[in-house]
């Protein structure tokens, strides 16, 4: 039996069909969007912390975890390298594949509450053809830091390791939205804390994948809170 194929951008994977009011919505905001990346981006000046058993913040193949608020800057920092983004079946989902597709991501249908195991296949399936692939590990709804334990699986599945990082801002526009989504501030500074990998054998058994999924809980606390802590230490000194 042939394996499924991943759902990509555009796709409707058991959602209803947009309809016409939100497919203009969706084209507005998808090219607003791309413009404020493409405008914002260039303007930030980016730092790089990596922890003593992290991976190069350039290359890495294996899946990387990051917070969903940090979208906008993650965006432009990993852009144009072929990432597979898990985006979710709904609204929200399709605005973010499309604006993301844009910059040379690749949009994989589902999350862990729609569409999660056909995702997670095609996740599968992309990582063999050589692509590095990407969760925002509390998407699409939260709660907000509160990691999901697909990626775990997944490392388990494939052989490769998870890669977490998070990234702090100088200035930004907090919005009112469940995961504080952080859009930059034009000139801001942005620092880019990348943790230990995290390999999970092949060969544990499901009980024991919760140690793992607890570590990389652990790990994606702990460089977001000394990447914040840094960011408002320099600023501080900036003063």
């Amino acid at each position: 039996m042939a394996s499924p194929r991943p759902a990509v951008a555009g796709e409707k994977t058991g959602s209803a069909p947009l309809t016409f009011g939100q497919r203009v919505a969706l084209f507005f905001i998808s090219w607003l969007g791309y413009l404020a990346v493409q405008v914002i981006g260039p303007t930030l000046r980016w730092d790089v912390s990596i922890e003593d058993g992290g991976p190069p913040a350039e290359r890495f193949h294996g899946i990387y975890v990051f917070w969903h608020r940090c979208i906008f800057p993650a965006t432009y920092w990993y852009r144009g390298r072929g990432i597979a983004v898990m985006t979710s079946s709904s609204f929200d989902g399709e605005y973010i594949a499309r604006l993301i597709e844009r910059f040379g991501f690749l949009a994989v249908r589902g999350s862990s509450s729609r569409g999660g195991v056909r995702a997670l296949l095609g996740m599968h399936k992309v990582i063999e053809q050589g692509h590095t692939v990407a969760f925002t590990i509390d998407g699409p709804r939260g709660p907000r830091y509160l990691a999901k334990p697909g990626p775990v699986l997944l490392a388990r599945n494939t052989g490769v390791p998870i890669y977490c990082f998070h990234i702090a801002l100088e200035k930004a526009w907090v919005l009112k939205s469940w995961d504080g989504f952080m859009i930059p501030k034009p000139f801001s500074r942005a620092l880019l804390k990348v943790g230990d990998l995290i390999s999970v054998p092949r060969e544990i058994r499901s009980e024991t994948l919760q140690e793992f999924h607890a570590q990389m809980q652990a790990t994606l606390d702990r460089i977001r809170l000394a990447a914040e802590a840094q960011m408002m230490a320099d600023t501080g000194r900036n003063a």
